[in-house]
């Protein structure tokens, strides 16, 4: 919202002393958030005065019309003679008058303006438009002064142009529609200044005719409880907005179109009140308000074609849909240039509504945004009759003496308020009179005793008892304030936030992090010592993902959640696997100039219970029963958390030192290891196989499996996936289900034996299939409990040496007793009887043997 101190000063006495800082102190105090404050009288520096065009020379022979003018700016220049100006702007004659910025100027953008030889002729400053000088974006030819400009020649032109405005931009909170108006800022204004407001909306309007303006039927009430409307003929379809109005519109962001157009604009942003202009020659019956029947479609003003949906309320006549009701006009109805009889319409829609049109067509008009925010209902007939006045002014029409007002607006239902809650809540002392005293200022009427409760008690909001309470009833502009605590805050808000106390809570004792928590934490940075970084990627998926990662049509993890309300319709589900979001991280920063990457995650998946059904419809007024809350917990998904990682390029790089090293399978199953390490998983309950399972390639692929439970997987990701999802070739990943990973056992501390080990080197032949984790924990096994530590270095492949379709692995076997030098008898022992269980288990045999 933006709006211009002059146009608030008309409805509140503003100190002419009162600073920017000042006034923005007085605005966030109140709880309204100021973007920012622009004295608009800095935008433009030097001399920017009146000028009359004195003559005008058509320079020819270019290809767009040049014009060498004598303009005369009094004693600006300092010579008194007329100013030598080349413009190429013809929507001027002489005598006109016009903005001149002289030479050594500066326009908004830091336009430097000076004096320059340009088409011939000398040129000594520039004939402005309102776009050059940041007042519009019309920049189809310069400013012309309206004829009764009262301003000579040589004076100051930022008075006359509206530049020695303050313009303030404010951000309005969802619940506080009424301050997107000058009404609104100005009465906050004055609650925070102790100043008089002149409401410009106070007073009396004319009320409904037995003959209405115009027939319309209001056909749902609930969408639309209020409708007015009322005509004004023979508009003189060539009479412009007056300036003052052009240039209080383009402040505020807002187009210039149109005089009736315009006046429905200005009337929204003074008194927040959305309006619409008909032509009236171009409707065709009578209007109806209803809700849009399946499959209509409406052509809205910014030339869109728009299927409706049920939900959305339109204004019909005979030739159906010619207006989406709140939102925007249609262009069968619109004003035109050849328009002379308007029907101006001011209604009260149903925010709610508002909002989900809205948000359903992309719509979010400046209408849009007031409606689903609340606007006053009691303003329509005022906002009428304040747009007939105007466009009688202004355009020479003659105000129809019919008025058309269909009332269904229900009365504002009373709160019970006892007068100690707010010093309750807040901690500070408010006595009754003061609540009282700062409700009435707020607009609430209020009044005391319990004799309407007495007579009526369902009349009344109430969450207390007893004799004292105050009856509190809003006024009409405050939608928002619908329960006791509203009116707290409003008290604690008028009276000052800054006499709030400042007390700490205390913190009552815990436990601390419990052993989940200390887990993620602990693996987070082992990852992160690692050299992986974190990422944080949001929760929400496409469909198209699932195809993209290969997974078989009878894969569960297909079976994800679909959000009602998504932030984007394009990823409207709930991830089943940290993956998806995580490769797409991985692809945008490699297209960002990335190209080693080593990236993790820790997040929720969301496995949605099939067959659940809907949670049960529990209310806000009791807490709901051990039944309720099961029901309700039956249809939430099942969340695990999972960790993942996903590898590209180099692990270690290449330089001076030496040849680099890529990413491979065998990092990503590292990187499980070390998760499962951390997580306190001894290394003989880890078992690493080899498994299918997209999206990872079928040979390089390892399936990790605790007390043969199966944890999660890791390897190379598949072709396909990596050319589907643009990554890198050789792209790594591994994912794991940290909750199915069972909690890390009573380990005793280890017994350190300072007698010294006996190292042993075996090298086993065996068939390529046989995996080298297995023969490992035959090994393990059979050498029994003087083997201290077991650790493969080498693997070999030669058919000429050792066979087709054979490999030798070697491994180092250390072996240390807790209580005495080994022997080497005991050692070769040890070591013949890991290599016989190795035989027995997988034929091995040793190499070279």
């Amino acid at each position: 919202m933006r709006v211009g101190i002059s146009w608030l000063r008309e409805y509140v006495d503003l100190p002419a002393e009162l600073s920017t800082e000042d006034l923005e102190r007085a605005l966030v105090e109140l709880g309204i958030e100021v973007e920012s404050v622009v004295d608009l009288r800095t935008t433009v520096t030097g001399q920017l005065v009146v000028g009359e065009v004195r003559e005008i020379e058509e320079l020819t022979g270019f290809k767009k019309p040049i014009r060498f003018c004598r303009v005369d700016v009094g004693d600006a220049n300092s010579t008194g003679e007329p100013q030598e100006i080349v413009c190429g702007a013809t929507n001027f004659a002489p005598g006109d008058r016009v903005v001149v910025i002289l030479p050594g100027g500066v326009l908004p953008g830091g336009f430097a303006i000076g004096a320059r030889k340009t088409y011939g002729r000398n040129s000594n400053g520039m004939i402005c438009s309102a776009r050059e000088l940041g007042l519009g974006e019309d920049h189809s030819g310069i400013i012309v002064l309206p004829e009764d400009t009262k301003a000579l020649p040589g004076d100051d032109a930022r008075p006359v142009v509206g530049l020695d405005d303050v313009v303030v931009e404010l951000e309005i909170t969802p619940d506080r529609g009424y301050a997107m108006s000058v009404r609104g800022i100005a009465r906050e204004l004055s609650h925070a200044l102790g100043l008089p407001l002149r409401d410009p909306a106070a007073g009396s309007a004319p009320g409904a005719t037995a003959e209405p303006a115009y027939p319309v039927q209001v056909l749902d009430t609930v969408g639309c409880d209020r409708f007015a409307a009322r005509a004004v003929r023979g508009v003189d379809p060539l009479a412009q907005s007056p300036q003052w109005m052009q240039r209080r519109l383009t402040v505020a962001g807002i187009r210039v179109i149109s005089l009736p157009v315009d006046i429905t604009n200005y009337l929204m942003l003074e008194l927040g009140q959305p309006m619409h202009a008909f032509d009236l020659d171009r409707l065709a019956g009578p209007l109806v308000v209803r809700r849009a029947e399946p499959g209509e479609r409406l052509t809205t003003l910014d030339g869109v074609d728009r299927v409706l949906a049920v939900e959305d309320m339109v204004i019909c006549d005979d030739s159906g849909p010619i207006s989406l009701a709140a939102v925007m006009g249609g262009q069968t109805s619109e004003v035109v240039a050849s328009t002379t009889n308007v029907l101006f319409e001011a209604a009260h829609w149903d925010p709610a509504m508002v909002g989900r049109t809205a948000r359903r067509h992309k719509l979010f008009s400046e209408a849009a945004k007031r409606w689903e925010r609340g606007v006053d209902p009691a303003l329509a007939l005022v906002a009428i009759d304040r747009a007939v006045a105007l466009l009688t002014e202004y355009g020479a029409g003659v105000a129809g003496d019919e008025i058309l007002d269909i009332d269904h607006v229900p009365a504002r239902t009373p709160i019970a308020l006892d007068p100690q809650l707010a010093g309750r809540r807040i901690g500070v002392d408010y006595p009754p009179a003061r609540v009282v005293e700062l409700l009435e200022q707020v607009g609430c009427t209020v009044t005391e005793g319990t004799d309407r409760l007495a007579e009526d008690p369902g009349s009344v909001a109430a969450d207390v008892t007893g004799p004292d309470r105050l009856i509190v009833t809003p006024p009409t502009w405050r939608p928002d304030l619908t329960d006791p605590i509203d009116l707290v805050e409003e008290i604690v808000r008028l009276d000052g936030y800054d006499r709030v106390p400042i007390v700490l809570p205390k913190a009552p004792a815990g436990r601390g992090l419990t052993a989940d928590q200390r887990r993620r934490r602990a693996v987070a940075q082992a990852l992160a010592e690692n050299g992986y970084v974190e990422v944080l990627a949001y929760p929400f998926v496409a469909p198209e993902l699932f195809d993209a990662l290969g997974l078989p049509a009878d894969d569960p993890r297909r079976q994800a959640v679909r959000l009602a309300n998504p932030l984007s319709e394009e990823e409207p589900l709930l991830r089943t696997t940290l993956l998806g979001p995580l490769l797409a991280t991985l692809r945008r920063n490699i297209g960002r100039g990335q190209r080693d990457l080593a990236l993790y995650e820790l997040g929720l998946v969301f496995e949605p219970r099939i067959g659940a059904g809907v949670p049960p419809a529990m209310g806000v007024a009791d807490r709901p029963s051990e039944a309720e809350f099961a029901a309700a917990d039956a249809t939430v998904p099942h969340q695990p958390w999972h960790v993942a990682a996903v590898l590209a390029g180099e692990l270690d790089t290449a330089g001076w030192w030496g040849q680099g090293r890529p990413a491979g399978w065998a990092d990503a199953v590292a990187a499980a290891r070390l998760v499962l390490a951390t997580a306190g998983i001894p290394p003989e309950r880890v078992t690493v196989r080899q498994a299918e399972r997209a999206p990872w390639h079928p040979g390089r692929c390892a399936e990790l499996l605790v007390d043969d439970i199966t944890i999660g997987y890791a390897g190379e990701l598949h072709p396909s996936v990596i050319d589907t999802m643009e990554l890198p070739r050789r792209t790594c990943a591994m994912e794991l289900d940290l909750d199915a990973v069972p909690s890390a056992p009573q380990v005793a501390a280890p017994q350190v034996s300072t007698f010294p080990p006996a190292l042993i080197d075996v090298a086993l032949v065996v068939e390529d299939a046989v995996p080298a984790a297995e023969l490992r924990q035959a090994l393990t096994e059979g050498a029994g409990e003087l083997l201290e530590s077991i650790r493969l270095f080498d693997v070999y492949t030669s058919a000429e040496q050792l066979g087709a379709g054979r490999k030798s692995l070697a491994y180092k076997l250390t072996f240390r007793a807790p209580d005495r030098t080994l022997t080497a008898e005991e050692a070769v022992a040890a070591r013949d009887a890991a290599v016989a269980q190795a035989a027995a288990r997988f034929g091995a045999v040793l190499r070279g043997a």
